[in-house]
């Protein structure tokens, strides 16, 4: 595996409460491992969250000898969970701070992915873009209850309210997923401060007219720029290698 992650404030916001983590070679007893949170909170708290719940889960993930990647991931998030919750409720500062997380291993052209909250994980081919994740969100259950058409979600004057999160509940009951990748085929995590400003048929052009992974995350970047940059930008793509496919 191959990848490249990118992390950009965005052109509202004052903090860059994003925070990304894209490592291909083995973290514990995972191949590889890549992650973006997006934190939620008052100033300092919400960048706290998501760099606390990125760099914590790395070092359970480091430490357990668990193997079975779902149940390795799921262990390490309960516990990451109630980290933030105690330190919370220890430090006034923090009060209220949570973050999104979704996170995903690759291995044997299969990807795992876990996600909590509107972080999305995608594959992206020359056929089609697909989103691998479903948004804890409440515009998500409008959607599945048959209230809210999916075109109209991007102007909804809630979109931006999720229903699950690392912080906010004694139980981060994450979703898993596992698909199989196809040859060249490209993997995208990424926060909503993507996904609000770009249309998924777009943000899939964007990933695969490009010859050089290097860039994608840049271009990524510009466009929801381009398109106001009201939110942080956090942004990691995955292609596999040659010897891979």
């Amino acid at each position: 595996m191959r990848s490249v992650g990118a992390s950009h404030i965005g052109k509202v916001r004052t903090e860059n409460q994003d925070k990304i983590f894209f490592h291909d070679q083995p973290v514990g007893n995972l191949k590889n491992l890549y992650i973006v949170a997006d934190g939620m909170g008052g100033h300092r708290a919400g960048g706290k969250a998501s760099s606390f719940a990125v760099e914590r889960f790395v070092e359970l993930i480091e430490e357990s000898e668990q193997t079975d990647p779902i149940e390795l991931m799921k262990t390490c998030i309960a516990t990451v969970n109630q980290e933030i919750i105690a330190e919370s409720k220890e430090n006034e500062k923090y009060a209220g701070m949570g973050t999104t997380f979704v996170a995903a291993t690759v291995s044997d052209h299969k990807v795992t992915v876990m996600n909590i909250g509107d972080s999305r994980l995608y594959v992206i081919g020359q056929e089609d873009t697909r989103q691998i994740t479903l948004d804890h969100s409440l515009v998500e259950e409008l959607i599945r209850t048959g209230q809210l058409d999916r075109r109209k979600v991007r102007f909804h004057p809630e979109k931006n309210i999720i229903t699950r999160a690392l912080g906010t509940g004694k139980e981060a009951v994450p979703d898993f997923f596992e698909v199989e990748l196809q040859p060249g085929e490209k993997v995208l995590l990424c926060s909503d401060g993507l996904t609000n400003m770009v249309e998924d048929d777009e943000i899939g052009s964007i990933v695969m007219r490009q010859q050089f992974v290097d860039r994608i995350c840049e271009q990524l970047i510009d466009r929801a720029n381009y398109y106001g940059g009201k939110d942080n930008i956090g942004v990691v793509v995955i292609e596999q290698s040659l010897n891979e496919v």
